[in-house]
C-alpha cells in the first residue's frame, strides 16, 4: 500500500466461489491480491461448494459461508396434490427460513463496517443479495463470461435488470464491453482477471503431453478433445493427453477414448493443486469448449511460456491467443482442424518455444500486480 492509497473494505460475493473454476480462482486471486496490499477483505459464498477446491493456503483475507449446505435439486411437483402436500409446504418453508437466515448473516457482516465496496462475482448473486441493506457500499458487478454466453440464457436480462443500480459494471474484453453499453447497461468497465501466477522459469516444452484443465462438464466437449488428439496423434509417438479436473463425464470420456484407441494415451489427472507446476509439465495446452469467455487456462499457460490451440469462441479467446504467434486458433467444432493444429506444434518443438515466449510476453499485463493497480483506479473512479 502506498501512502497516498487509502486501506479499503472490499466484500467479494458469489454463489459458489470454492469450486474449481476459473471465476471461482479468479475471487480467491483478487481477494488475496487486495488483502496482501492492506485492505480489509471478505470473500463470501452463498452456498458452499460440493467439491471445495483449497485456494490460497495462507490467506489475506477472511472467507466465509452464509448455507450449511449445497443446493439441493427440487422436483417439479407433477399434480395439484404434490404441489399442495404437507411435505412439500414443510420444505419450502423451512427453505425460505433458512433462505432468511442468511441473508440475516450476510446483511450483519455488510453492516459492521461504515463504508465500502461490495463485488458481486455474478449476475445471481446480485440477485440474491439485492433486496439486503447495503446502501452506504457501492455495488461493482462482475460478468466472467462473454456476451455471446451471456445472451443464450437469463444472464442478459439479469444484468440488465440489475447492473444499473450498481456503480460499475466490470467485464473481460472491448468488444463485450460495448455490446452491453448497446443494451443500455451504464459504467461498463473493461477489467482483465489477473493471474494467480507468472513465474521466472519457464516450462522446457519437450514433454509430449498436451494438457487440457476444466472440469468435465458437457460445455467442455472433452469428447472433441479426445477426437482430435487421437486423429493427431496417428504416426507422432510418444504423446500423451493429460486432463486435469473431476467431473460426471470421466466414464464417459474414459469409453470414448478406449473406442478410439487411445485409453492408454488419454490420462485423467483428476484435480491438480498446485497449478504452475501442471503447466510446466506441458508442451501445449489445448481449450475443445462449446463456448468460453476468457478461459484462464489460456492466460495461465501462457504466462508458464506454454503455447495454446483453441477454438476461436470469443473476443476473450482471441485477446488471450495470438493467432499465428502466440498459439493457434481454429473455427469453432472443427475438430479436424484442431487435430491439425495440434499435429502442427507436435511436430514442430521451435514453433512452441517461439509461441510460448511470445504468449508470456503477451499477458505480462494480467499481473496481479498490474490487474490491482487497474482495480484501485476503478475504486477511485467510483469515489469520485
Amino acid at each position: 500500500m502506498t501512502e497516498a492509497t487509502p486501506v479499503r473494505n472490499v466484500f467479494f460475493v458469489g454463489i459458489d466461489v470454492d469450486s474449481m473454476g476459473g471465476s471461482q480462482r479468479v475471487l480467491h486471486t483478487l481477494a488475496q491480491g487486495m488483502g496482501e496490499r492492506g485492505h480489509r477483505v471478505e470473500l463470501i459464498g452463498i452456498r458452499p461448494s460440493p467439491e471445495p477446491f483449497p485456494y490460497n493456503e495462507k490467506r489475506a483475507y477472511t472467507h466465509s459461508t452464509l448455507y450449511a449446505e449445497p443446493a439441493r435439486p427440487r422436483t417439479q411437483p407433477r399434480t395439484v396434490g404434490q404441489r399442495l402436500s404437507l411435505a412439500r409446504r414443510a420444505e419450502t418453508r423451512r427453505a425460505r427460513a433458512e433462505r432468511d437466515r442468511a441473508r440475516r448473516e450476510l446483511e450483519q457482516k455488510l453492516t459492521a463496517v461504515r463504508d465500502g465496496y461490495i463485488v458481486f462475482g455474478s449476475p445471481w448473486a446480485v440477485d440474491w443479495v439485492m433486496p439486503l441493506k447495503w446502501d452506504h457500499l457501492k455495488g461493482i458487478g462482475q460478468y466472467h463470461e462473454s456476451f455471446a454466453q451471456a445472451k443464450r440464457g437469463p444472464n442478459l436480462g439479469l444484468i440488465r435488470r440489475l447492473y444499473p443500480r450498481l456503480e460499475k459494471t466490470l467485464v473481460l474484453s472491448d468488444g463485450d464491453a460495448e455490446e452491453f453499453r448497446n443494451q443500455r447497461v451504464p459504467n461498463v468497465k473493461v477489467m482483465p482477471n489477473p493471474l494467480p501466477f507468472y513465474p521466472d522459469a519457464l516450462a522446457p516444452l519437450d514433454t509430449r503431453k498436451i494438457g487440457a484443465v476444466g472440469r468435465l462438464d458437457p460445455i467442455k466437449r472433452y469428447d472433441r478433445m479426445i477426437e482430435a488428439f487421437a486423429a493427431a496423434r496417428g504416426g507422432r509417438d510418444g504423446w500423451e493427453l493429460h486432463i486435469f479436473g473431476e467431473g460426471p463425464l470421466e466414464s464417459d470420456l474414459k469409453r470414448t477414448a478406449a473406442d478410439l484407441g487411445v485409453g492408454d494415451q488419454v490420462v485423467f489427472r483428476g484435480t491438480a493443486r498446485d497449478m504452475e507446476s501442471v503447466y510446466r509439465e506441458l508442451s501445449i495446452v489445448a481449450i475443445s469448449s462449446e463456448r468460453e469467455g476468457r478461459p484462464m487456462a489460456l492466460a495461465e499457460a501462457a504466462a508458464c511460456g506454454v503455447p495454446c490451440v483453441s477454438f476461436d469462441l470469443s473476443g476473450g479467446v482471441r485477446e488471450l491467443v495470438a493467432h499465428g504467434r502466440t498459439g493457434t486458433l481454429v473455427t469453432p467444432a472443427d475438430v479436424p482442424g484442431l487435430a491439425e493444429a495440434l499435429g502442427e506444434l507436435m511436430d514442430d518443438g521451435e514453433m512452441r518455444t517461439r509461441y510460448g515466449a511470445a504468449g508470456r510476453v503477451h499477458v505480462r499485463q494480467l499481473a496481479l500486480s498490474n490487474v490491482l493497480d487497474q482495480w484501485e483506479q476503478a475504486f477511485a473512479e467510483i469515489d469520485r
